[in-house]
């Protein structure tokens, strides 16, 4: 254990992650295969239901990424760029935390894959950030107003059958870590305008997988 994980709190996050971005359905990166263009970026979010940083409550709180790469991001990539919005909720100390974990800095998955994707952070903010997510998957979305718009329904189709997910397990390449089920889902809009990303689109590959970390190990 390094030293900056040696000084940090056991700790706990789990909640719902999704994704919108520029490949077709479904998104070959989860796949551990080459990006649709060969290239891709996108919308990351994240909204933790329950979780706690030694004594400091992460509960209700949201973290939300635009990236970009080119290649295949589990294995040789390049040109990777990332920006962060953190919950403009949280207090000092959760702010603290939520950068100490997904900043890679408290270990679990977070930090194996801060460490895998490398490149340039071209910024961080703490913003208003909305997250929802149907209780029954039907549909996600997250929101930072006037900068950042991700929304999605699940995948659905004529063999599908009524209100049934189209879900993976065991993904090679799954963006939350092992173990943890995806549903399939296309966007209804994918959008940003910050830090340098600019796109606009809709009905490409979305998903949403849980996910649940212990940390610092």
């Amino acid at each position: 254990m390094s030293e900056t994980t040696a000084a940090v709190p056991r700790w706990h996050a789990a909640g719902d992650w999704f994704d919108t971005c520029k490949c077709d359905v479904p998104c070959p990166c989860s796949f551990a295969q080459l990006p649709t263009h060969g290239d891709c970026d996108g919308i990351l979010a994240w909204h933790i239901r329950e979780g706690r940083y030694g004594d400091v409550r992460l509960d209700g709180l949201n973290v939300l990424m635009l990236a970009s790469f080119v290649g295949n991001i589990w294995a040789e990539h390049t040109d990777t760029y990332a920006a962060v919005f953190v919950d403009e909720r949280a207090d000092g100390p959760q702010r603290e935390a939520l950068q100490m974990i997904f900043g890679g800095q408290a270990g679990s998955w977070p930090a194996e894959m801060v460490s895998m994707m490398g490149g340039e952070m071209r910024g961080m903010e703490f913003a208003p950030i909305e997250i929802e997510v149907a209780d029954d998957l039907a549909s996600w979305r997250a929101v930072v107003p006037d900068r950042v718009e991700a929304s999605a329904v699940a995948l659905t189709g004529p063999t599908t059958p009524q209100g049934a997910r189209v879900q993976s397990t065991n993904l090679p390449g799954a963006e939350t870590g092992p173990g943890q089920v995806a549903t399939w889902g296309r966007s209804t809009m994918d959008s940003a305008d910050a830090h340098g990303f600019l796109w606009r689109r809709e009905g490409l590959s979305s998903k949403h997988i849980t996910f649940d970390w212990t940390g610092p190990d």
